[in-house]
């Protein structure tokens, strides 16, 4: 479930149903200033909502008002250790600052940032790292670690309400893929805060990509979380946000730029679909509309198996199809599929949205697909046909959907 409460940092809502907000972390020096709003820029055009930037010294602080005044998306102040520089980024107009108060210096230190984050309208983000615990909670640690997790957020969390301050998030990250999830899930059920996730020091693209996927997606389609930062080992923060972006699209929760659908390929290839996939995602990043194109290996799955895709291509030896809606568009030579495929795009841009169909080509296309299909494979049409005529000859009904045990969960095409 959405949380309950939603804050806002700059211009973006976070929680009480506000789409989840992506957020990153710039990897510069933060008093390099130009270095730093490059990177900021840069994540700002892959898709970034928020943006954190490191504040470990003075002269960090001293050109965050420069930093906030010129980025394209608000920006946090990430604290740690020193509460006069939490001071300072409230006061260069941080849009938010994110606070650990385990490592701040004690309650007395987090009480005097919550007040001057009162006074100036400030949000903060409090919370924990599985690394950096109350000390008191070390030992629970290695006994129960998803309940020290827990019992440290909530903590955390009353003592904000002590302090009568509401304008807050709440993170609670872990290294453990399952830590995270087990304790996100207890979280979510006991405060109504917006929650921030990620698996921290996730690790390198690949691993790192994974472990967010799983960790991130699971508790997203439980319906928790309102922002979220993928921690990747990289100097590029951008790949953290298309990473992020991926997952929320695959998940339906955001929409952003064009979808592709690939398949893995088998021994039915014929074409050196390698390529022609990733020429297809290259020439795909020029396009913001939210489109979906899918390159399938072969003439039996070109259609069936992503007939819901805008526009489609699948391949054979010397020859392919484009396919828009599971309906065929045109053949072409393989060498030419992928320019083919974007023409047929931009007339359909050029359109207004609009499918160009050549009535002949198309029907050129349906007479390839026949002679290359493959009368072997078992699809749900085939297999109801099957089904159908072992019934007729034995003298038997076929099979009602509706008198099934598993009705409604046949797949069709149909």
């Amino acid at each position: 479930m959405p949380s309950q409460r939603q804050i806002m940092v700059g211009n973006v809502p976070i929680g009480g149903g506000a789409p989840v907000a992506i957020q990153t972390m710039t990897k510069t020096e933060t008093a390099n200033l130009a270095a730093t709003l490059a990177q900021i820029q840069t994540v700002a055009d892959a898709g970034a909502d928020i943006v954190r930037v490191a504040v470990p010294r003075d002269e960090d602080a001293r050109v965050l008002p420069a930093i906030v005044a010129a980025s394209p998306i608000p920006v946090i102040a990430d604290i740690h250790y020193n509460y006069t520089l939490a001071l300072k980024a409230i006061d260069a107009g941080a849009h938010c600052v994110r606070l650990n108060p385990g490592n701040i210096g004690g309650h007395d230190k987090t009480a005097i940032v919550v007040e001057h984050a009162k006074a100036t309208g400030t949000p903060l983000r409090v919370g924990v790292n599985s690394g950096s615990l109350p000390e008191h909670l070390r030992e629970l640690e290695f006994e129960n670690p998803v309940e020290a997790l827990v019992r440290a957020a909530v903590e955390t969390v009353e003592l904000m309400e002590r302090l009568e301050f509401d304008n807050f998030k709440v993170s609670m990250k872990s290294t453990s893929v399952p830590n995270t999830i087990a304790s996100n899930r207890l979280l979510a059920e006991r405060i109504p805060y917006p929650l921030h996730l990620g698996v921290t020091e996730a690790g390198t693209k690949w691993s790192g990509s994974l472990k967010s996927a799983v960790g991130l997606g699971t508790l997203l389609a439980d319906g928790i979380g309102d922002t979220i930062r993928i921690s990747l080992s990289t100097f590029h923060a951008e790949e953290e946000v298309k990473v992020a972006w991926e997952i929320l699209k695959a998940l339906k929760l955001r929409e952003r730029g064009p979808v592709l659908i690939a398949c893995p390929t088998c021994g039915r290839l014929q074409f050196d679909m390698d390529s022609v996939v990733a020429e297809v995602e290259r020439r795909l990043e020029a396009y913001d509309d939210p489109i979906e194109v899918s390159i399938l290996g072969c003439a039996v799955n070109g259609i069936g198996e992503a007939r819901h895709a805008d526009f489609g291509i699948t391949g054979a030896k010397n020859m392919g199809m484009i396919y828009s809606k599971g309906e065929p568009l045109k053949k072409v030579p393989t060498e030419q599929l992928v320019d083919e495929l974007f023409a047929e795009i931009e007339r359909y841009y050029a359109a207004g949205r609009t499918v160009v169909r050549d009535e002949v080509k198309a029907a050129e296309a349906r007479a390839w697909l026949a002679e290359h299909e493959d009368d072997t494979q078992l699809t749900p049409e085939r297999l109801a046909a099957l089904e159908a005529a072992a019934a007729a000859e034995n003298g038997e009904h076929a099979l009602d959907e509706d008198e099934s045990p598993v009705s409604g969960r046949r797949f069709s095409r149909a």
